[in-house]
């Protein structure tokens, strides 16, 4: 046997030192890891069990509305537990109010004394603003930021532009469906929403086929025979949210655009003197959202909120009907939320000067919110798109 000479050795010690620090390394990361999960996995146990329904409730709706998490709940709670609390959210509280109380909704368009005479009042009040002399595209995009959420709204003030766009000239033979910039270009729209619900088994979905019946420019594009909420536009470019509707009964009110989401979606509804807005208290779930809804002047409203992040929580259903009814609506509905929420506007920074700096890669594309999820974005088969001015 012969001996190694002492170079030789020397570089096998360092190679062996260099090893077991790497294995230590790596040991520390592991066991780092298995402690922030251990204690995530703790928390969320003493969460969801603790002495706080209403903590328990929120977090197990929040899971619930993503595909991707709806098996979280059932790793802390009985299934029997789970199924009370989705239950119980979607029990509706109605409240229903004078139309005169919606914002704009009855607001004199002279700008004549409405005062009872007598009274002491100022006899020239100042005529009412125009919200409408600065629009830029026929449109008004803004955003608002809540408590837990950020909003993303965009006024259009002719409802005719508004129509739903598809993935698919043919949807039974359809694959896979658009994200949210191909669609625009497909149609050369100005801006637009992601619209009805689809398959999504896991957060996984391709968005090939839409749920329930779609309407496009006047046309039934799909009708898979299911019964969900319905929210379109007629002939008369009168919104519609309804809960459910069938193809004839569709037929029936001269539907020209519209789509389908899960039932119990119907947010605002009116019979032109009064307004009914369809609270539910127990639904206090948490995400990112999506809704379309219309001003008694016909003024269409899309919002899109932020959601699933530490500065933007998200918006429960209550919210996005208080939202929508602060800026005048006086019908509405729920569209598909969570990581299928977008809001596209094409040039919108430019137009309201907005540092693009600011912005991320999809931003600058033309997305009004930051997309939050850890896949592109999503390939859906309906959106409800805004035409260019005519």
């Amino acid at each position: 046997m012969t001996s190694e000479d002492a170079p030789t050795r020397r570089a096998k010690k360092k190679r062996l030192s260099a090893s077991i620090i790497v294995g230590r390394v790596l040991l520390v990361i592991l066991t780092v890891i298995l402690v922030l999960l251990f204690a995530v996995f703790a928390l969320c146990g003493t969460l969801v069990n603790g002495p706080s329904e209403t903590v328990r409730d929120k977090l197990v709706l929040s899971a619930m509305q993503a595909s991707a998490t709806k098996w979280l709940p059932g790793l802390f709670l009985d299934d029997e537990v789970v199924r009370d609390i989705c239950d119980r959210s979607e029990q509706q509280q109605p409240v229903t109010v004078p139309m005169g109380t919606i914002p704009g909704a009855n607001t004199p368009s002279t700008g004549e004394d409405t005062d009872t005479p007598g009274t002491g009042d100022d006899p020239t009040p100042p005529a009412p603003t125009d919200e409408w002399a600065n629009a830029i595209d026929g449109m008004i995009f803004k955003t608002t930021t809540k408590p837990t959420f950020k909003a993303y709204i965009l006024l259009i003030k002719d409802p005719s532009r508004v129509f739903v766009g598809t993935s698919s000239d043919n949807y039974q033979t359809a694959t896979v469906g658009k994200n949210i910039f191909d669609t625009v270009a497909r149609y050369d729209a100005l801006a637009g929403i992601n619209a009805g619900e689809y398959l999504d088994m896991g957060g996984g979905g391709d968005g090939a086929q839409p749920l329930g019946i779609t309407y496009s420019k006047g046309s039934c594009v799909w009708d898979d025979g299911t019964w969900r909420t319905f929210i379109g536009f007629d002939k008369n470019n009168v919104l519609h949210a309804v809960e459910p509707l069938t193809r004839a009964q569709a037929d029936e009110l001269g539907i020209r655009d519209g789509v389908c989401f899960q039932n119990g979606n119907v947010l605002i509804t009116n019979d032109g003197e009064q307004v009914t807005l369809h609270y539910s208290e127990g639904n206090t779930g948490l995400a990112q959202r999506t809704a379309i809804a219309q001003r008694a002047d016909g003024t269409v409203i899309l919002v899109v909120t932020d959601g699933r992040s530490p500065s933007s929580l998200g918006a429960n259903r209550n919210d996005i009907i208080d939202l929508l009814v602060s800026e005048g609506a006086v019908v509405a509905g729920m569209l598909d939320g969570g990581s299928s929420a977008m809001m596209y506007y094409e040039n919108y920074y430019t137009k309201y000067n907005i540092d693009p700096a600011e912005l991320d890669d999809y931003q600058k594309k033309g997305l009004t919110n930051r997309y939050k999820s850890f896949t592109l974005p999503r390939t859906m088969p309906t959106f409800f798109l805004v035409g260019r001015e005519k």
